[in-house]
């Protein structure tokens, strides 16, 4: 499957993957994220159902805080 991932081309061998699975593959671990698959907005509890498809355009960002 080949994405677009924060603007890169990324490849990886599975056909589908959730949300979860990708940010586990990428070593995601920041508590605070948005994710979006082409455009549209995944909410945190959709992270387990939502799939990311060959060709998807998938943004994922984590927000810093602080002073």
């Amino acid at each position: 499957m080949k994405i677009i991932l924060n603007n890169t081309a990324e490849e990886f061998q599975h056909e589908t993957l959730t949300i979860n699975g990708l940010l586990s593959l990428k070593k995601f671990s920041f508590k605070m994220l948005v994710v979006r698959i082409n455009g549209s907005l995944v909410k945190k509890d959709e992270y387990e159902t939502a799939v990311v498809r060959d060709g998807d355009d998938v943004m994922i960002l984590h927000l810093v805080s602080g002073g």
